[in-house]
């Protein structure tokens, strides 16, 4: 047989129960990394005899990160043409009109229609495509709780932390460091709230890259002897609007879009 084209031929032969006995979060998750070559069929415990040997020698090669990127949204798209989207409006925090769902990312409008196809007010990449794709899919509409809690503390987020500080905060902390007006910016153009600060910081803000899913950031000046220090927290029920791999994914690549941003222009205006 040939090799399997996309993560979605894998993910058709598995149970897709999210029983995480692949320590995995959900069967897509597995499948992506079975099509990319990090793991293979017969790791999920669940799939019969049968169905490993009739798929035996169809698992590609690693792929280069663009290629899994490419993939990972032609998969998307397949799962939003199947997706009610006029239900799923009140669940994910956004309006269903004309035929597209409409949310809003960090205050700018975001809309996908039937076919999948994404509409924004801001440059679309798969940086940030990718989670709103799979948080629409997935959100479960839960009320946020007020509670504010470190990436690690989500479920599945402990695995994924040294990661996620290397990626998100620390690099986020070096844009703060050099650009003196970024707090500033975000608040003008990015519909950032200042709220009272949290953990002693110098600065706490609250962006929402996605409406179910909204982010306090927290930071510390430098002083005599003592370097700045910035970190992000999550509302305690972001991982049921959004799996671990969705938060990850829209903060590195909200904190990527920053440093491109910055780097550029030297400011966001």
């Amino acid at each position: 047989m040939s090799e399997f084209a996309n993560a979605m031929e894998v993910f058709k032969l598995l149970d897709k129960s999210n029983c995480r006995k692949c320590n995995e979060q959900t069967c897509l998750a597995f499948a992506s990394k079975v099509f990319l070559g990090n793991r293979t069929l017969d790791q999920c415990p669940v799939l019969t005899r049968e169905i490993l040997e009739q798929n035996q020698g169809r698992q590609k090669k690693k792929i280069t990160g663009k290629e899994y990127r490419e993939s990972l949204m032609a998969d998307l798209k397949e799962e939003i043409k199947s997706c009610d989207l006029k239900t799923a409006g009140p669940r994910v925090g956004g309006d269903f009109s004309n035929g597209r769902l409409t949310i809003r990312i960090m205050g700018k409008l975001f809309s996908v229609d039937l076919s999948g196809n994404m509409f924004s007010d801001i440059h679309i990449n798969p940086w940030i495509a990718a989670p709103v794709l799979s948080y629409i899919l997935h959100c479960k509409g839960v009320p946020l709780t007020g509670k504010w809690v470190p990436f690690r503390e989500l479920s599945g987020g402990r695995e994924k932390n040294g990661l996620f500080v290397q990626r998100s905060e620390k690099t986020f902390k070096k844009i703060a460091d050099i650009y003196p007006n970024l707090f500033e910016d975000l608040i003008c153009l990015f519909n950032g709230q200042k709220i009272e600060n949290h953990y002693k910081s110098d600065i706490s803000l609250v962006l929402y890259p996605l409406p179910k899913v909204p982010m306090l950031i927290c930071y510390w000046k430098p002083e005599e002897n003592m370097e700045s220090d910035l970190h992000l927290f999550f509302d305690s029920s972001a991982d049921m609007n959004a799996n671990i791999d969705i938060v990850y994914g829209i903060a590195a690549g909200i904190v990527n879009m920053f440093e491109k941003l910055s780097a550029k222009h030297g400011s966001f205006l």
